[in-house]
């Protein structure tokens, strides 16, 4: 840790500095309160010793002024003339703990290991905050992503329902979220439920609660997932796979903006906005008596599309480097970097596993990457090549590629993507649009960008 000693005493300082040097920590010390308030104010510090009794400016006033900018900053004070009225006030003024000189090395050194231990549970927690910053941002900057987020940008302050659509794997949840946090309700909770992987006798008593004695095994009353979700938002992931009883139920909680918990009688209301996802297009559901209409008109308020990965390729150089920083941190691994060449198997490879098979991928590489940028011959070996298609020698690059940016071999390989398909559906765009998965207005612009038909 990085330590301040403020004490007019220089022995003090002196030998406080050698003791918490030979813990294996760093010391700095000031003289005068004035000067360690403005080191404190300017520099950062884990833990300050701070001396109560000081001319000019006290221990009191330098903690006093200190707590108006840094109110976390640990600091433990010291004097030689305590009394319990001083510890009081400095306790007050947001002291985290008081010693009396002379300074006793057992106390000073259990109340720096306290302070350790502290110290190594902030950074532990900072750096979890940046591993969720990490899974939780939606990165890239495809048309279709930029669509996203005006959608989101759109539809979070509103009160109505957002139905999701997308693959496994595109990244349904972190639209989710993001409508979240940009909405209204971004101070209450996020509470996500998996309709998929709950067993249809139980959903019923996950989404709604239920009281004690309400079946086997209900030993105590249990609060459903409407009610943990109240103020904020609640996430129906997969709601394409609930059982036509518990979408009749759904349905009945929705219209009425009620509920009771199973087993009970007593009529809760609650204050949660619904948005819901899917795998599946509700509408074939509907047609083949799978999904109820009724319900469906209920949560597709808003309905928001999450392109598969094959659709945003211009995305995946963005997302491996994102991917690549998140890993090496999470892996405590030096920062690896991917040479474009490696990148054109990744942007030939389909991903049917989407965003979520790229960023499986890229953990991948940096757990099995020796070498600090990673190289066309390790994609290739680790990429499926069943999937992938082609071998090495098809990614070689001449010394004309070699001089281009990422973006221009992007276009350059898109563009014979397209004249390929263009070709083999026989200038047929609804054709090739179902093929390669996409939609007709944006693939007429496409052909229309790269000159292919007019």
């Amino acid at each position: 840790m990085r330590v301040l000693i403020i004490d007019d005493e220089k022995n003090i300082c002196s030998s406080l500095s050698g003791f918490l040097e030979d813990l294996g920590h760093k010391a700095e010390a000031c003289f005068d309160g004035g000067a360690g308030l403005q080191k404190a104010l300017e520099e950062s510090f884990d833990l300050i010793f701070l001396d109560v009794k000081m001319p000019v400016k006290n221990g009191l006033e330098v903690l006093e002024n200190l707590r108006k900018v840094k109110t976390e900053q640990p600091v433990i004070m010291i004097s030689g003339e305590a009394d319990l009225q001083t510890a009081v006030t400095a306790i007050k003024l947001g002291a985290n703990s008081f010693l009396e000189k002379p300074l006793n090395p057992d106390k000073v050194h259990l109340e720096v290991k306290n302070f350790e231990r502290q110290f190594e549970m902030m950074r532990e927690v900072s750096n979890l905050k940046k591993l969720i910053d990490y899974e939780y941002q939606l990165i890239g900057m495809s048309a279709s992503l930029g669509r996203i987020r005006d959608e989101i940008k759109r539809a979070a302050p509103s009160v109505g329902r957002i139905l999701i659509y997308g693959e496994n794997g595109t990244g349904k949840e972190l639209v989710a979220r993001e409508i979240h946090q940009q909405s209204h309700r971004k101070n209450g909770p996020f509470v996500k439920i998996n309709c998929a992987a709950i067993p249809k006798d139980l959903i019923e008593s996950e989404l709604f609660g239920h009281e004690k004695g309400a079946f086997t095994g209900a030993i105590k009353t249990k609060k459903g997932l409407f009610e943990e979700a109240d103020g904020g938002t609640l996430l129906l992931d997969e709601v394409g796979d609930l059982s036509l009883e518990s979408q009749a139920k759904l349905l009945r909680v929705l219209q009425e903006n009620e509920f009771q918990r199973v087993g009970g009688t007593s009529t809760i209301k609650f204050n949660t906005r619904i948005i819901s996802a899917t795998n599946k297009n509700l509408q074939d559901e509907i047609r083949r008596g799978a999904f109820r209409e009724d319900l469906f008109f209920r949560l597709n308020v808003v309905p928001i599309r999450v392109p598969p990965l094959r659709e945003r390729i211009e995305d995946i150089g963005i997302l491996a480097r994102h991917f690549l920083a998140a890993y090496s941190e999470k892996n405590a691994k030096k920062l690896k970097s991917i040479s474009e060449q490696a990148l054109l198997p990744m942007l030939n490879y389909p991903w049917p596993g989407n965003v979520r098979e790229l960023k499986n991928f890229i953990e991948r590489l940096v757990i099995m990457t020796d070498d600090n940028e990673i190289k066309l011959e390790t994609v290739m070996s680790l990429l499926p090549e069943t999937r992938a298609g082609k071998s090495r020698q098809d990614f070689e690059v001449d010394e004309r590629i070699e001089s281009q940016s990422l973006k221009e071999i992007m276009e350059s390989y898109e563009r014979k993507i397209l004249i390929h398909e263009y070709e083999k559906s026989n200038h047929n765009v609804s054709r090739m649009a179902k093929e390669l998965k996409t939609d007709r207005p944006n693939l007429h612009r496409k052909l229309k960008k790269y000159g292919i038909k007019s």
